[in-house]
């Protein structure tokens, strides 16, 4: 039984539905999951090393700052509607899930006029294009923020779900070992830094002057500047300070962290949720629909991380957030508890129960 997964353009569109694919074969060894993406995503470099068939469209999204490049996106919806029954002709996909991302309409699209059921993942507090036209002829829209469902048509059934990450091991990881490991002080609190799979200049920049003037007592960094950006930063290493590319396995620097400064994004802010992590989050201001802000403030309006919007980061902003939650233990322990109580660390698992349940109907 073949089930279409139908996104991509970013790790966020992509991840989730490899996580939920695996869930499902678990649950159903007949399904057989087939991948449709795009060919300028991330999924062009991901998707060949994975277990999963899978088909790249030439799917555009619509360039609203470049506008004489739109063009590409009609012309790549005909192709890839083509591309698309030909692989019908194959062998007739039983069910479209949709995982986000421009790279999804073209194949939702397609299923909504081949009568061919579509379900969707939702992962961001404000659902994408796609999904918020789509969720109206998909019965079922699996929810990463329950805040999401106040932009989404009445009628489908929306399940909050979480998204789909790798849970946090049990047990967790001795948190002296690690902080050996990672040759920072014994006992210390550390500020987890990461700014995403590209890295962010302005929290780096913001870091570099921070740890520079002198981070507060009984703290530690632990700073992954991005592949990208890390020749600019890699000198900046000391005894309190680590600097590094990236984090893999990310549960190494996960494992240590006592608070967070991070971007937006609905992976990264989940899997801190499911770690009980507390954040202060500074989303990118230029994402698509400046989803990251929408995730920023339900998470903030839910206690379990502090919005700071990238206008107000500095170093005195930094400096006196940290050293406020180094005083207030109470503020400190709260995010956490909150942060927690987010956490849906088996989205990935009931999304597959919910999908194998359609599929048996």
């Amino acid at each position: 039984m073949r089930v279409v997964f139908a996104g991509g353009g970013t790790g966020g569109h992509l991840y989730p539905g490899l996580a939920i694919a695996r869930a499902l074969v678990r649950a159903r060894p007949d399904v057989q999951p087939h991948f449709v993406g795009a060919h300028r995503g991330i999924e062009r470099e991901i998707l060949p090393h994975t277990e999963f068939p899978h088909t790249l469209l030439d799917a555009h999204p619509v360039y609203r700052s470049q506008p004489w490049r739109s063009w590409r996106a009609p012309v790549g919806f005909l192709t890839g509607w083509r591309r698309l029954n030909v692989l019908a002709a194959e062998d007739r996909p039983a069910l479209v899930v949709g995982t986000g991302g421009y790279a999804s309409a073209i194949p939702l699209a397609w299923a909504r006029r081949k009568g061919i059921p579509i379900v969707q993942h939702i992962g961001d507090a404000f659902p994408g294009a796609a999904a918020r036209v789509f969720a109206r002829w998909s019965p079922e829209c699996y929810l990463g923020f329950p805040e999401a469902q106040r932009h989404l048509p009445v009628g489908p059934v929306y399940i909050v779900t979480g998204n789909p990450i790798e849970p946090p091991p049990t047990p967790r990881p001795d948190r002296a070992q690690l902080l050996r490991q990672w040759r920072l002080p014994r006992d210390s609190r550390v500020l987890l830094v990461f700014g995403g799979s590209q890295g962010s200049h302005a929290i780096n920049e913001a870091v570099l002057e921070w740890t520079r003037r002198g981070i507060p007592d009984g703290w530690s960094v632990l700073w992954a500047t991005g592949t990208t950006l890390y020749g600019d930063y890699q000198g900046e290493d000391r005894a309190r300070v680590r600097v590094v590319p990236y984090l893999s396995p990310i549960a190494d620097a996960y494992g240590v962290a006592t608070l967070a400064l991070v971007r937006g994004g609905m992976m990264g802010t989940t899997e801190l949720c499911a770690w009980g992590i507390p954040m202060i989050i500074v989303p990118l201001p230029t994402a698509a629909a400046d989803h990251q802000t929408w995730n920023a403030r339900s998470l903030d309006a839910a206690g379990a991380a502090i919005h700071l919007p990238q206008k107000d980061l500095s170093v005195e902003q930094l400096d006196e957030l940290v050293r406020d939650l180094t005083a207030d233990e109470t503020h400190l322990l709260d995010l956490a508890e909150r942060a927690l109580k987010r956490a849906r660390p088996r989205a990935a698992e009931e999304i597959a129960r919910h999908i194998a349940a359609l599929l048996a109907a």
